[in-house]
């Protein structure tokens, strides 16, 4: 599984002109499943991006995750993440997990951050979805679990 999170002042996502998911200072996260990704990849996903460590401590460090400052999570649902790009000019999408099966995934990935963090707001599996934020920093991470083959 892929996470591409961002640390953000602010972010929401809108669905047919009205937002479904906002969040203040945090981390917007899109995620990704990959074909092979199982409920164990986006445990493990889920517990690396909870306790990366992207804000800044006293010293100006990034020493704290989003748990240690309560952010906001806004997890975000995007496929594109998993595209090879290794040739050509139009991307190939069959790294990505099926529809069904992405949608299985991201569904255990946002029950089990709301059983584990209080501010978790999302955007919505198979929409047109406009996302905006205020990236931070900025800083951007990629964040990737393999399944085992």
């Amino acid at each position: 599984m892929i996470a591409l999170l961002q640390r953000v002042t602010q972010a929401k996502v809108d669905v047919d002109g009205a937002t479904i998911g906002a969040i203040d200072a945090g981390l917007m996260v899109l995620v990704c499943a990959e074909r092979g990704d199982t409920e164990k990849e986006a445990d493990a996903l889920l517990s690396k991006l909870l306790g990366y460590r992207v804000f800044a401590d006293e010293a100006g460090k990034m020493n704290r995750s989003v748990t240690d400052v309560a952010g906001g999570l806004l997890l975000v649902p995007q496929f594109t993440l998993a595209a090879d790009t290794k040739s050509g000019t139009r991307p190939s999408f069959t790294p990505a997990a099926s529809p069904q099966d992405g949608l299985r995934l991201f569904t255990h990935f946002v029950e089990q951050a709301r059983h584990r963090h209080a501010t978790v707001q999302t955007g919505q599996f198979g929409a047109d979805m406009q996302v905006s934020l205020t990236n931070d920093g900025p800083v951007t991470f990629w964040l990737q679990v393999n399944a085992k083959q």
